[in-house]
């Protein structure tokens, strides 16, 4: 298969790596809070902006997504902004963060939805700042000084000191074992969804091992190599860090590796599913497409609009002799009339069965 570069999707691509590389030169103080362990991690972090970005604008460029794209901005700046804004807020909370979407398909398996994208949702929001530099914890040097004092930490973000807490407290263990609670979610999940392909004959028939199965088995390895290093260091006085560490450090690296490339871009996908809606509702407003031969209502005129004209730019003309269109039917209209059509030619043939 013959690769070629996306210039354009390219271009941009580099300059928000380099922007993001910009932020967190500075972000952590010229290097000053920026963690050495976590090179690696950092790394990793910036080829899959690169590759997100390169492929998210490559998917723009798409005939269809540049359509609903362009659509979806023009009716949150032309018309009521704030309305949107608000339609925009619920909808992420409703279908991002809550992951109602999936609801429909079934209890158990928006559970394990929820608490796959929640636990890896949250994992990213921590994580990211943390390898960019951007957030850090520093100890308060009075309380470190003084023996009988209960030691203070302060966390930071961009170098600017946002919260204080004490060393034992019941806020400093949710804060240093966040990661736990995260682990512990995306493993559940994971295991349902791993339990149900290899046991759905369904899903055992189409699912492939890289496409299906790989994205959760790394899942499950960064969780568990994860809660490992914490194990480690709290029950096990160090024992198998190193090997631990080495494991939960590669299968992160190629984790960050796969998402811009494998099923795991549908992540970065997932909130254009907003847009969609504003589309639809917006659409509604201005009224619906009736088709010629059902008399019936099947979907906005907008869409049916925009189809035409993203039709023509792939390369594909239905419009028919009298000036309509073959878009202007309903999918139950364009199966009747083709059956109609065969009925015809089969007539005009003198054979209905030769």
């Amino acid at each position: 298969m013959q690769f070629s570069l996306n210039r354009k999707a390219a271009l941009i691509a580099f300059f928000v790596t380099l922007a993001c590389v910009v932020i967190s030169f500075y972000g952590s103080r010229k290097l000053q809070n920026f963690d050495p362990a976590l090179i690696a991690y950092l790394f990793g972090t910036l080829f899959a902006l690169f590759g997100g970005v390169y492929r998210y604008c490559v998917w723009l460029q798409r005939p269809p997504t540049w359509m609903y794209f362009k659509r979806t901005w023009q009716f949150v700046f032309t018309g009521s902004f704030f309305t949107h804004a608000w339609f925009m807020t619920v909808d992420a909370v409703k279908n991002l963060l809550f992951q109602r979407f999936i609801y429909p398909r079934g209890k158990k398996r928006w559970l394990a939805h929820f608490m796959l994208a929640s636990g890896c949702m949250a994992a990213f929001a921590i994580t990211i700042p943390l390898t960019l530099g951007w957030i850090n914890f520093t100890l308060d040097p009075g309380t470190a000084l003084d023996p009988g004092a209960t030691n203070l930490y302060y966390a930071n973000f961009f170098g600017f000191r946002v919260m204080g807490f004490k060393l034992g407290s019941p806020l400093a263990f949710l804060i240093f074992h966040a990661l736990t609670w995260c682990s512990w979610a995306v493993i559940a999940g994971a295991v349902i969804f791993l339990v149900r392909r290899l046991t759905n004959a369904g899903l055992i028939a189409s699912q492939t091992f890289e496409g299906d199965l790989l994205p959760l088995i790394l899942l499950i390895i960064i969780s568990v190599t994860g809660l490992g290093l914490n194990f480690s260091y709290a029950f096990m006085k160090g024992i198998a860090y190193d090997f631990m560490s080495v494991t939960h450090a590669i299968s992160v690296i190629l984790f960050l590796v796969w998402i811009p490339f494998g099923k795991f871009f549908h992540i970065i996908q997932r909130p254009a599913q907003i847009g969609a809606h504003i589309y639809k509702k917006e659409g509604q407003k201005k009224g619906m497409a009736v088709c010629p031969y059902t008399k019936q209502a099947f979907t906005t005129q907008l869409h049916v609009d925009d189809l035409k004209t993203v039709t023509k730019q792939v390369g594909f003309d239905f419009t028919l002799e009298d000036g309509t269109s073959h878009l202007d039917y309903s999918p139950e209209g364009k199966r009747d009339l083709l059956a109609l059509a065969h009925l015809k030619a089969r007539q005009e043939g003198g054979s209905f069965f030769g």
